[in-house]
C-alpha cells in the first residue's frame, strides 16, 4: 500500500525513459478518463523516446521542471510538473496513477513540488486548470492552498483555472523527500 508520506520526487533524468514509459502505458485508460489522451504515437517506444528527449531539453533550459513521483521501492507511482516557467510563475500539472489513486500521493508531491518550486525553481506563484468533473484534482488543488481563479475551457469541457503564491522557508532536499 502507498501512503503519502512513502513517496519522494525525483526530477526527470534520462534513464527514466524505460521505466516512465511503462508506467504511461500501463496507466493510459486511467489517465484517458479524466484527461485528453496522448494518442498511439506518444506510447510508442521511437515516439516515446523523441518525447523525452524533448522534456529533457525543456527542462535544461529551465523552462519547465519535470518530476517522477516514486513510492518507497522506486517504482513509478505518478508525475509532478511545472511548465511554461517565466517571469517567476509557471503552471502545474500532475497525473497518478490508478494503482496511488485515493492514498494522497497527489497531495503529498502536489505540496513538495510547491516547496521546490519556491526553493529551488525560484518561482513566486503557480496556476493549474482541470475540468470542473474532475473532483479528485480539485480537492487536490484546494488542499495544496490553491484557491479559484475563473472559468476556463480544457480542451472543450468546462474548467477551472486555480492559482497559489508560494512562500519561500523549506529547504529543496526536504521537499525532495530526502
Amino acid at each position: 500500500m502507498i501512503t503519502a508520506g512513502g513517496i519522494r520526487l525525483e526530477r526527470l533524468a534520462d534513464e527514466h525513459a524505460a521505466a516512465l514509459l511503462a508506467f504511461e502505458r500501463e496507466n493510459r485508460e486511467w489517465f484517458a478518463r479524466s484527461v485528453p489522451d496522448r494518442g498511439d504515437a506518444y506510447f510508442t517506444a521511437a515516439g516515446f523516446a523523441e518525447r523525452h528527449q524533448a522534456l529533457l531539453a525543456e527542462q535544461a533550459d529551465g523552462s519547465c521542471h519535470f518530476h517522477l513521483v516514486l513510492d518507497g521501492a522506486g517504482r513509478i507511482v505518478g508525475r509532478v510538473n511545472l511548465v511554461d516557467a517565466a517571469g517567476g510563475s509557471a503552471e502545474l500539472g500532475y497525473r497518478v496513477g490508478e494503482s496511488a489513486a485515493g492514498r494522497g500521493v497527489a497531495r503529498a508531491a502536489v505540496e513538495r513540488v510547491c516547496r521546490l518550486a519556491a526553493e529551488q525553481y525560484g518561482l513566486g506563484t503557480l496556476t493549474a486548470v482541470t475540468t470542473v468533473d474532475n473532483a479528485a484534482s480539485r480537492a487536490v488543488l484546494a488542499r495544496t492552498g490553491f484557491t479559484e481563479a475563473g472559468a476556463v475551457t480544457v480542451d472543450g469541457r468546462p474548467g477551472l483555472a486555480y492559482r497559489r503564491a508560494l512562500r519561500a522557508g523549506v529547504s529543496a532536499a526536504a521537499a525532495i523527500g530526502q
